[in-house]
């Protein structure tokens, strides 16, 4: 049996009490909302904090709301400190607490109407159980994973360590320079291709980061967040009604299992139905979401027909190359690129698709 190590836990009231905890105990703290991916970690021995501060008792971490910001883009008594080019957006924002669950807001009426592809990814996490306990902060700040990773203490001594965890070597790549753990949540491909904005609140007040620079290349620690800092809330623009978002998920069962690769398209299409503009984004490939790039020239001003799709679908194959990082052949992984990336569009496209496999 797994056991949980001994940690004293703490259950703070603010969003300034957390931070105040996290930042009293340092690097013996770790912050917990759902616990679907933390306590797991612990039983397994890949984190041992001496203490745990529960975010669940924060009530300005959740709700789901429609917003039309100020003219200065910051609700009255912010301070906000703008990193790596953040906007708060002008045209009005979605705002969706950190400590709102999957469910909730796979569920969500609002959320379903404008951003169908962020509701989906959020109803496809896991089983229902986990959906209920599970937020969207907690998939965002998701420790990546990898097949030597994500084991038992015991495992992963036989084996020898990984670099990821108490060892000097990366048992993917067989070198040990650079951890290739892979990113693995469902709801962040989706805010990168929407441009939501991510806000953090830690010892040094709040600030904001846009979700398509939050994530970096590196399997260990591949966020953005600073020790100390807790997510608090996303917010996605609202943009035009014409936006349409979708969602692909590529796993061995439909239920339950981390994707071995995720596809998230999100455009907007002129009144004569033709691409105003289009981005795709994949993940599970390495310890980051990745833009796919060179789109708006293949789709931009024609119809998002099946000509285009197949077009695009070649264009992310190419630059896709999965790692033997999760469980699934890499090179079967690669072949079913341009097969998701093509069914995300026909969902964008208004197509119609085949089922999940």
């Amino acid at each position: 049996m797994l056991r949980l190590h001994p940690f004293r836990y703490h259950r703070p009231e603010t969003v300034a009490e957390a931070v105040q905890l996290l930042a009293q105990h340092g690097q013996e703290a770790m912050p917990v909302a759902g616990g679907t991916d933390l306590l797991p970690n612990m039983k397994h021995g890949l984190f041992r904090p001496g203490h745990v501060v529960s975010l669940n008792r924060i009530g300005e971490l959740r709700g789901i709301s429609t917003i039309a910001p100020p003219s200065n883009g910051h609700r009255p008594g912010d301070s906000f400190v703008r990193t790596t080019g953040a906007t708060g957006g002008t045209a009005g924002h979605l705002r969706i607490g950190a400590l709102e669950t999957l469910h909730d807001i796979s569920a969500h009426p609002d959320v379903r109407r404008r951003f169908p592809g962020l509701a989906e990814a959020a109803g496809l996490v896991a089983g229902p159980q986990l959906r209920n306990m599970g937020t969207i902060g907690g998939n965002v700040c998701l420790d990546t994973r990898c097949t030597y990773y994500n084991q038992t203490a015991f495992w992963r001594g036989a084996l020898g360590h990984c670099l990821k965890k108490d060892g000097d070597t990366c048992h993917v790549t067989k070198t040990g320079k650079k951890c290739v753990a892979a990113h693995s949540a469902d709801t962040p491909p989706n805010l990168i291709a929407l441009g939501a904005t991510l806000t953090l609140a830690g010892p040094n007040g709040r600030r904001e980061v846009e979700a398509a620079d939050f994530f970096i290349a590196d399997g260990i620690r591949n966020t953005r967040r600073a020790p100390g800092e807790i997510l608090t809330e996303v917010r996605i623009p609202l943009g035009r009604p014409s936006a349409r978002s979708a969602y692909q998920k590529l796993r061995q069962r439909k239920s339950i299992d981390f994707p071995l690769l995720s596809v998230a398209v999100a455009g907007d299409f002129a009144n004569d139905g033709s691409v105003a503009s289009l981005k795709g984004v994949v993940s599970v490939l390495g310890a980051r979401p990745r833009l796919l790039s060179d789109w708006e020239g293949l789709a931009t001003g024609k119809p998002l027909n099946a000509g285009v799709i197949r077009d695009l679908a070649h264009r992310a194959w190419q630059q896709c190359r999965p790692l033997e990082n999760v469980v699934g052949d890499a090179g079967w992984r690669r072949a079913m690129v341009p097969v998701c990336v093509g069914r995300a569009l026909e969902k964008l496209a208004g197509l119609g698709t085949r089922p999940d496999r």
